[in-house]
């Protein structure tokens, strides 16, 4: 039986997407005044161009901070417009027409679908180069959080061939003890050490001051020089990790470089993990946080729509205290990130369906 949308459905739709829509300009604009009450001393230099503060910064600023936490605008649009509905009446006179709580769910849905499907094409897509161009005028006005300084790096080239770095200097482009083995059939094979080794360009290296050890069962060959170009799969970015580099890369990249980096047994990747399984989480939060919003503002009680308004936001709060609380654990290796991206959602899938329990029929 084909469904088609009824005229109450596509009401509650609008009403939806227009109260999430306002939600998000009304909290965007307070965020941005507090963004730039913090950032005025730095936007007030004169290194620092206007042109740049508005295109560069905020025009990448604002899509960023509300996709970011978009399942809890979804969320507070629900409770607001629900409630409102529940204040006249309009719940009850719906519910007494035949309709089922089940049926009213359906616009809900739809319009959670809608939501859940722009903001996981936008995070995967659409914001994270938009982000390399935010971060860069963070990076150059604001705060530096690059990453150019590397201690005790160590990873695989391709199997069989490791390389270590005592330190890495990336403003130089320099390695200071440096070494290169290879290993065939879990034996060592030959090892390369050197003073230096200067980065030229992707996967060109010229090691300074080297000797290279070739072992042949007992047999031992020793070469050495002072300069030698060679090829090494690896560029600084492998292992001169940022704090922000996880939001620059497309879930497809991300992806990619999660599946390298284990692959050359670098460890410190729990951050890119975690953006990468919060981009599916949010799109099933989107659903949950929804129905949580729906059976808990759906019911005409005493305290008004305040009231719910009220617990609302203490749930909203909660969910992001849950979410810090789980990605520091995974950061700190004490939790999978997977299951950190994903603990949120598990939570108040217990709370949505209790709260749907006991929603009115």
């Amino acid at each position: 039986m084909k469904y088609k949308l009824k005229k109450i459905d596509w009401y509650i739709i609008k009403q939806f997407l227009g109260t999430y829509l306002f939600a998000i300009a009304l909290i965007i604009s307070i965020s941005v005044v507090f963004d730039i009450n913090e950032k005025i001393d730095k936007f007030l230099s004169p290194d620092v161009p206007l042109k740049a503060i508005i295109f560069d910064y905020y025009m990448n600023f604002i899509p960023y901070f509300a996709n970011l936490f978009s399942p809890l605008f979804t969320f507070i649009a629900v409770i607001f417009f629900t409630s409102r509905l529940a204040e006249k009446s309009e719940i009850i006179a719906m519910l007494s027409s035949g309709v089922s709580f089940q049926r009213l769910m359906i616009p809900y849905m739809l319009s959670a679908t809608i939501i859940a499907l722009a903001t996981f094409v936008l995070n995967s897509y659409i914001i994270p180069p938009a982000n390399i161009t935010r971060i860069e005028f963070q990076n150059t006005y604001i705060k530096n959080k690059r990453v150019d300084y590397a201690r005790n790096v160590q990873l695989e080239v391709e199997p069989g061939v490791i390389a270590y770095f005592d330190r890495y200097d990336d403003r130089s482009s320099m390695g200071y003890g440096f070494s290169l083995e290879h290993f065939d059939d879990k034996k060592l094979a030959s090892r390369l050490t050197a003073k230096s080794i200067k980065y030229d360009s992707i996967y060109a290296w010229t090691v300074i001051d080297y000797m290279i050890r070739d072992f042949d069962g007992m047999k031992e060959t020793i070469r050495e020089g002072n300069r030698m170009d060679t090829t090494l799969t690896i560029v600084p970015s492998d292992f001169l990790i940022a704090v922000n580099d996880n939001e620059t890369m497309t879930t497809p990249e991300l992806h990619t470089y999660i599946t390298r980096q284990k692959k050359r047994g670098i460890g410190n990747i729990q951050s890119f993990e975690i953006e990468y399984h919060k981009r599916f989480a949010a799109i099933m939060a989107s659903y949950i946080l929804t129905l949580i919003g729906v059976s808990l503002s759906s019911r005409k009680i005493k305290g008004g729509m305040g009231l719910n308004i009220g617990i609302g936001i203490g749930l909203s709060f909660s969910y992001i205290l849950f979410t810090t609380i789980s990605s520091t654990f995974a950061v700190n290796g004490s939790m999978s990130p997977m299951i950190a991206a994903w603990l949120p959602n598990i939570l108040y899938v217990f709370i949505a369906a209790y709260l749907y329990k006991k929603a009115p029929r």
